[in-house]
């Protein structure tokens, strides 16, 4: 048993040893910050991505950094799951990628919002974190490097085709396979197909892609081959 004295004195030194080791933890934590953060990397944009994500509250749905509500999906990584092309038209439209099961707000933000919002979350998903989170599985997302490596499929089909439609059995299921396509249209009904659905099909849930030509040139050789 301590004495009254030998138990302030070992009260006092503990509380000091701890104090000083916080300390010391704390200088070396800020002291690797730039480095850890790359801060040399925070453009305008970023900042800018940073205000947009502040005053739409985006914090009251999603996390990033292991900070916010768990209502929506997690975003410190986001870019590396799903790549800034799905997100570009995701944030255009929310409800177009996912027809009657998005509850994300339509927020109409401008063509220069969204380019901030995704710089922004591209530089959060290069802040070294020591492995937090937890590395996704990214096999059939749209963005990921696995998403088209089995089918050969252009690299468009990677980035936004295969969040919604499957081919060979892997990609999503909101939208119909896409096997034997070829089968079905002509090259020239993809072609009309990608560049308009809604001028094709009224009220149909395929959204407007806004796809560059080369790209609808590209994913119209690969799809009529398809078959």
């Amino acid at each position: 048993m301590l004495s009254k004295s030998q138990a302030k004195w070992f009260f006092l030194a503990a509380t000091c040893g701890f104090s000083a080791v916080f300390l010391v933890l704390t200088v070396d934590t800020l002291r690797q910050l730039p480095d850890r953060t790359h801060q040399d990397q925070i453009s305008e944009t970023v900042r800018h991505g940073r205000e947009i994500w502040d005053d739409n509250n985006c914090m009251g749905c999603h996390t990033i950094l292991g900070e916010g509500a768990y209502y929506a999906p997690e975003l410190t990584q986001v870019i590396e799951r799903r790549g800034k092309p799905w997100l570009r038209v995701f944030l255009k439209d929310p409800q177009a990628m996912y027809p009657g099961r998005r509850k994300m707000v339509q927020y109409d933000f401008t063509d220069e919002e969204i380019e901030a919002v995704l710089d922004f979350l591209d530089w959060i998903g290069h802040i070294d974190t020591n492995g937090f989170p937890a590395k996704p599985r990214l096999q059939g997302l749209a963005g990921s490097s696995t998403a088209s490596a089995s089918t050969g499929a252009p690299k468009i089909y990677g980035e936004l085709c295969v969040a919604c439609h499957s081919q060979g059995g892997s990609g999503g299921n909101v939208g119909p396979a896409l096997d034997g396509v070829g089968n079905r249209m002509t090259g020239p009904e993809l072609s009309a197909w990608l560049e308009d659905p809604q001028a094709v099909k009224p009220n149909t849930a395929m959204p407007n892609l806004n796809l560059a030509e080369a790209d609808r040139k590209e994913l119209v050789g690969w799809l009529s081959k398809l078959k």
